[in-house]
């Protein structure tokens, strides 16, 4: 199967559940990439989602399921990528299984894309509202050029209301404090964060068409609160 036929089998095996390919890349000659049955991955194709599109159709799985899963977000990721990785010859591979792999990092190589102060990715288009759900891994090079680096956002936004948005400061140009985000989301006071999300986040101007409706953001919320 030549490269552009696997692109487009790939992307129509993602499109009826909301997923797109994200960008992809051929993995160098000695190069750390994930191994297989029997021979190191020569290159990957990432999946995800742009906005909320396929949040529609996550739900509807969902509410077809004779019992919910314990992560069934990563059930249903892992279901769909699984399929579309078959039908193309690939292996899938997800940012959810230990050992954890580096999706951040293929991420940032595949659409050329760099870390908001929140520590998501910026992508000129989506803004802060899109996700990784999974690749697809080749056992050859595919002939894939990493995307050209877009303009990073972050360094035209002057006020960064960002870091400003958080009513624990949990975010500054240090990093993430993640237990005392934890405490508050968990808190009587975290009813605003659990209900519509992270108040940081939706601060950010970027990418408002495609921001997550307020279902999905207190579901992933919800996740994030039980987290241990």
């Amino acid at each position: 199967m030549t490269t552009d036929k696997i692109i487009e089998s790939a992307t129509a095996a993602l499109a009826p559940h909301g997923l797109i390919l994200r960008g992809g890349f051929d993995f160098h000659p000695g190069e750390d990439a994930p191994p297989g049955p029997s021979r190191t991955a020569g290159a990957i194709l990432l999946v995800g989602q742009a906005g909320f599109a396929a949040w529609p159709h996550f739900r509807a799985w969902l509410a077809g399921q004779p019992k919910a899963p314990p992560d069934p977000l990563d059930a249903w990721s892992r279901e769909v990528v699984e399929k579309a990785a078959s039908a193309v010859g690939a292996r899938a591979a997800f940012p959810f299984d230990k050992p954890y792999l580096p999706f951040q990092r293929w991420a940032m190589r595949a659409e050329g894309l760099k870390p908001s102060p929140l520590g998501i990715l910026m992508h000129p288009e989506y803004g802060l509202w899109h996700a990784y759900r999974g690749a697809l891994l080749f056992d050859r090079p595919l002939g894939l050029t990493p995307q050209s680096p877009p303009a990073h956002l972050c360094d035209s936004c002057v006020e960064k209301p960002c870091l400003h948005a958080c009513p624990v400061k949990a975010y500054s140009v240090s990093g993430f404090a993640y237990q005392p985000c934890l405490g508050h989301v968990r808190s009587p006071a975290g009813k605003a964060c659990r209900a519509t999300g992270c108040l940081a986040r939706n601060a950010c101007p970027f990418g408002r068409a495609y921001r997550y409706p307020a279902d999905m953001q207190a579901f992933h919320m919800a996740a994030f609160a039980g987290a241990r």
